[in-house]
């Protein structure tokens, strides 16, 4: 089928579009099946990734907030796809905020990027729960009266096993990382950077700039848990490293640990043909009749 183009209606200098580019590029590089991919999002900004996209996925722009909960739905229903979710500052750490918390301790294998501009662009540049307080873009009558959130150190505290911060304005770097969180399993989370040129005159590519350095450029950094005894210490240095939001803002991967079972694998505990006959591919309807035959779903393996 052939595509159409879409027109595409982000303010000029939006770092929507380095993302965009990033993710693209990672999962080309990756190799992996454009029918195994399915791209969700929810409203706002990022919510338009799906139909940018260069690469004939699938999408699901879905609504404000539920992003994380359809992707659920899609990932525990067919694990054989490969999952990517676009959220908002506000969309998924706002709206969407129990669903992103409760993704982190199922530890489901999905990668989440969050675009954090620290305002609600589409809405004309309210204050979004990352905007710290006492800060005033142009939109605001007055300065931001509440504290931020920091979504990667929500996200440590609710049991994601990969944690990472990009910037959009480095698309190769954060390339890389949406690698790292795809081929991770379990629950992957990417805060993304995002200047926003129209409504968040603070925030600046120029700030940025000034700000972010690489972790890796320290030797001694090593976020990835390889004996299950060093994950305690390596959780309590990560949120260390995430609580520095100022003069220096790290980029990188935080936190990485594969000892934790994902969903998937406590799925199968309880049934054990769930990989293979998994609730996509059982049927719904014979001759036009619902049905609900699970009965090949339920059945035990025999050794």
């Amino acid at each position: 089928m052939e595509r159409k183009p879409v027109f595409n209606d982000w303010c000029p200098g939006c770092g929507n579009f380095g993302i965009l580019r990033a993710e693209e590029m990672a999962l080309r590089e990756l190799g992996v099946e454009p029918k195994k991919i399915v791209v969700v999002s929810g409203i706002g900004c990022s919510g338009k990734i799906p139909h940018f996209m260069d690469i004939p996925i699938s999408g699901v722009h879905t609504l404000h907030g539920r992003s994380i909960a359809f992707a659920t739905g899609i990932k525990a229903s067919n694990p054989s796809l490969e999952v990517v979710v676009n959220v908002g500052d506000g969309d998924g750490v706002g709206i969407g905020m129990g669903h992103f918390v409760h993704l982190g301790r199922r530890n489901l294998d999905i990668t989440v990027i969050v675009h954090n501009n620290g305002v609600y662009a589409l809405t004309k540049g309210q204050a979004s729960p990352t905007l710290g307080r006492g800060v005033k873009t142009k939109s605001l009558p007055r300065p931001n009266i509440n504290d931020a959130v920091n979504p990667l150190a929500i996200a440590l505290a609710a049991g994601y096993t990969f944690v990472a911060r990009g910037y959009a304005y480095d698309i190769v770097h954060l390339k890389e990382l949406i690698k790292k969180g795809i081929r991770h399993k379990g629950s992957a989370v990417i805060e993304v950077l995002q200047p926003c040129p129209t409504y968040n005159d603070v925030n600046t590519k120029e700030w940025y700039d000034k700000r972010v350095y690489k972790l890796d450029s320290d030797p001694t950094w090593d976020p990835v848990v390889k004996r299950e005894e060093e994950a305690k210490s390596k959780f309590e240095k990560a949120m260390m490293r995430v609580m520095e939001f100022g003069d220096k803002i790290p980029l990188g991967v935080f936190y990485q640990n594969e000892f934790v079972p994902t969903f998937e694998d406590r799925l199968e505990q309880n049934i054990p043909n769930y990989r293979e006959y998994y609730p996509a591919i059982q049927p719904i309807e014979i001759g036009g009749i619902a049905t609900t035959k699970i009965s090949e779903l339920i059945k035990a393996k025999r050794v």
